[in-house]
């Protein structure tokens, strides 16, 4: 079975890094110089996080619905 996941992507101006973070899955984030190996190291640690879950933390995880963009001014 395959299941679809939601990273947020931001990038460290510092360091010039890429950082991933899948907001759903406890633990599952990680960082690299290149948003291809983002992604290869993202899929890593998902399938790390979820095969130390039990079939009940599963279950709960969230199910992404959308995102939307508030505006407003400061």
């Amino acid at each position: 079975m395959q299941q679809t996941f939601t990273a947020n992507i931001e990038k460290d101006d510092e360091t010039g890094f890429f950082i991933g973070t899948v907001p759903a899955v406890p633990g599952a984030h990680t960082q690299a110089k290149t948003l291809d190996e983002l992604h290869l190291r993202l899929q890593e640690v998902l399938e790390l996080c979820l095969s130390s879950m039990s079939a009940d933390e599963k279950k709960e995880l969230p199910h992404f619905i959308g995102i939307q963009q508030i505006a407003i001014a400061v």
